[in-house]
């Protein structure tokens, strides 16, 4: 039994307001061909299939294509769980009329415990469960018990599948959860505050494999067999040296082999930093040029619309952090001296940093003149 475990796709994301459409498109075809490729019995996405509970049409559009190639056309089972980031119910349309094209969809929580078999080309066959994301009311309403933490209510859904008897299968579990120790990133959404999300690994470890989502990061908890495939994009700058893969997972006799098959990114999310005309330069012959960038500049002077000229060399720069001109001001008492000078004052450093000279007599008479009528409410 060999299956492509996923999670974390987030279609329709953006990174700084720009929409990575096109990539998860590019990084999706990766996911078909390895599929295609080592002719897997079945493919796992662990939750947020989706950026947002109502998600845009295009990402929509990307989805069913996706799942017609792989389902229809190459004949492989998908089971794909709610995560925190999608609406649960709209995932789920028309779930249980798709089940005959091997298309399983858990969306909402239900008492009702889906347990799903999927046989493999060797004549093996596992069964798999799907537990998708629920807040502990969630589960307090559904199973009628007292539950106030992730932990608690975690244990219940995974009770039942403890408790159910899978005729000698290997047991897959597929959940949307946050381990306790996993190592986060900046575009996780939390599940809560304080840490009452997190969830104990031993809760996973008497199951032949756990396939997990939430985490952004490829990594495994408690044991190998306990383990998040992590994003497929880098959602996020704190994910620049995250290395984005999709988990080859071959279940046999002497426990579960994984393999981390390597995703390629349309255009890779990098953090630069050096001094302005250093990069302009740099960048002139940087053959990644392309790539989604966050800028530090360490130029300790204004720089006239910056932005602006780094994009002609970087067309797709993010952000943009001036750690240079912070480090002048390095203490809050500095900032607030500087505001208490005025705004004549602090004009008249702004535009000598700008210009490098001092304003001229008359220019200095026009600035004092406009702040004067600003402040009695008359046109400057």
């Amino acid at each position: 039994m060999k299956f492509l475990h996923t999670s974390d796709w987030h279609l329709g994301r953006q990174l700084h307001n720009h929409s990575l459409l096109e990539d998860q498109v590019f990084v999706l075809e990766q996911v078909i061909q390895f599929a295609k490729q080592h002719e897997v019995d079945a493919l796992v996405v662990a939750g947020d299939v989706f950026d947002r509970s109502v998600p845009p049409s295009q990402a929509v559009t990307v989805l069913d294509e996706v799942l017609d190639r792989l389902v229809k056309q190459l004949a492989i089972p998908v089971i794909m769980i709610a995560g925190n980031h999608d609406g649960a119910q709209r995932l789920a349309f028309a779930a249980r009329q798709m089940q005959a094209s091997g298309l399983y969809i858990v969306g909402p929580l239900s008492r009702e415990l889906q347990a799903i078999k999927i046989g493999a080309k060797n004549g093996e066959s596992a069964m798999f469960y799907g537990l998708p994301y629920a807040e502990p009311a969630m589960v307090r309403q559904v199973f009628d018990c007292e539950v106030s933490t992730h932990q608690e209510a975690m244990a219940v859904l995974v009770e039942q599948v403890k408790q159910h008897d899978s005729g000698g299968l290997a047991k897959v579990v597929v959940a949307h959860c946050f381990l306790d120790g996993g190592d986060e990133s900046d575009s996780e959404r939390p599940l809560s505050m304080g840490g009452a999300d997190k969830i104990s690994p031993s809760l996973f470890a008497d199951f032949a494999y756990s396939a997990l989502g939430h985490l952004h990061g490829p990594q495994y908890k408690g044991a190998e067999h306990i383990r998040y495939s992590g994003s497929l994009l880098k959602y996020s700058f704190s994910e620049q040296h995250q290395n984005k893969s999709l988990s080859l997972v071959e279940l046999t006799p002497q426990g579960p082999q994984v393999t981390l098959l390597p995703l390629k990114p349309l255009r890779n999310v990098r953090v630069i930093e050096g001094f302005f005309s250093e990069l302009l330069a740099a960048g002139l012959s940087d053959p990644h040029a392309d790539d989604y960038l966050m800028i530090r500049l360490l130029d300790k002077s204004a720089i006239l619309d910056a932005m602006g000229k780094l994009r002609a060399v970087y067309p797709n720069v993010l952000h943009l952090e001036r750690s240079g001109l912070m480090a002048q001001q390095p203490h809050l008492e500095l900032q607030r001296d500087h505001i208490k000078k005025g705004e004549y004052a602090m004009f008249s450093d702004f535009f000598e940093q700008v210009s490098g000279e001092p304003l001229s007599e008359a220019q200095q008479l026009f600035v004092q003149q406009t702040i004067e009528q600003l402040h009695r409410g008359e046109p400057a």
